[in-house]
């Protein structure tokens, strides 16, 4: 799960080197992902009214409930 995020998010940033994932598990089928990028970048990871954010979020989403979890994606700057 923390791979395919980290391939989406590095091939949309400019800084692929400074893309940084943790994992935090909540409960027993939920796993929080904090998102790093670099200042710079934070622009197209979020994109135009957090569309690509929330591309990302739902992507993740499915992924996680194919394996019957839940995934909740955070951007932190």
């Amino acid at each position: 799960m923390k791979e395919l995020l980290e391939y989406m998010v590095k091939e949309l940033v400019d800084n692929p080197e400074e893309v940084q994932i943790t994992e935090e598990p909540e409960g027993d089928k939920t796993v929080i992902f904090k998102l790093h990028v670099s200042e710079s970048d934070l622009g197209k990871v979020i994109g135009k009214k957090g569309r690509t954010a929330n591309a990302l979020r739902v992507v993740m989403r499915a992924a996680s409930a194919k394996r019957g979890k839940s995934s909740i994606v955070k951007i932190v700057d």
